[in-house]
């Protein structure tokens, strides 16, 4: 496949202690093709904007959200301003390292796949944490597996990458943690090729920042029945 651009599209939520460092890392990351980053801050207050200022002149693309509207409407806001042929999107934190980016490019590349996902549970490198949080992805997972007959290792990691063509040939609604399971329901039912690839994993705590809570847990669950029964 030839790729004229790759859009890196990072949701940004009072990332302050990380997000400089985390640009910097994707900035850096060694590709053979054009990039562009597209940070969507979504109405921090711990000065996460005024930092996404400081890089624009670095190249950055720098979007924003009047409200808080949650990750699912950054990502689509970040969709609609891509001009790249696949679109990648990253977390502003740094748990997910851009230096995966290779491999996730990959199948996309050699025309395997329309879209890969990284997946931390298929022996790179991860920190030890949060069983609880571990169980309940494998739960969402399997549900994902059975309900829309594939079989994904991680539905809910951030690392997805997608041709902009197939992102773009339907409309995505979620508007917090929800996109996970959207994209996914919706990219299964179109019968896209999709590949996993292992990636390295840094989680964190809630002390150091996790936003993910179990009330997100029951928009995943909501979101992979509505998505199936959905046309």
């Amino acid at each position: 496949m030839s790729l004229r651009k790759l859009s890196i599209v990072i949701p940004v939520y009072n990332e302050a202690a990380t997000v400089e460092a985390l640009i910097g890392r994707v900035q850096t990351v060694r590709l053979n093709v054009p990039r562009e980053i597209i940070a969507v801050d979504d109405a921090s207050t711990d000065g996460s904007g005024e930092l996404l200022d400081k890089l624009k002149d670095d190249g950055v693309v720098v979007l924003r959200h009047e409200k808080n509207r949650g990750k699912g409407a950054a990502v689509r806001t970040g969709i609609a301003a891509a001009t790249g042929d696949i679109i990648l999107i990253q977390d502003a934190d740094l748990e997910y390292d851009p230096s995966d980016f290779p491999a996730l490019l990959g199948p996309i590349l050699d025309g395997r796949a329309d879209a890969v996902y990284g997946s931390r549970f298929l022996g790179g490198p991860h920190r030890v944490l949060l069983f609880w949080h571990f169980a309940a992805n494998q739960f969402f997972t399997l549900l994902t597996n059975v309900l829309y007959n594939v079989n994904l290792s991680d539905m809910g990691v951030c690392y997805k990458v997608f041709r902009a063509e197939l992102l773009r040939s339907f409309t995505l609604s979620e508007d917090r943690f929800g996109f996970e399971p959207e994209v996914t329901a919706k990219i299964c039912k179109r019968h896209a090729r999709l590949y996993e690839v292992p990636i390295s994993y840094s989680g964190r705590t809630y002390a150091e920042g996790k936003k993910i809570t179990w009330k997100d847990g029951l928009a995943y669950l909501r979101c992979l029945l509505r998505y199936r029964l959905a046309d």
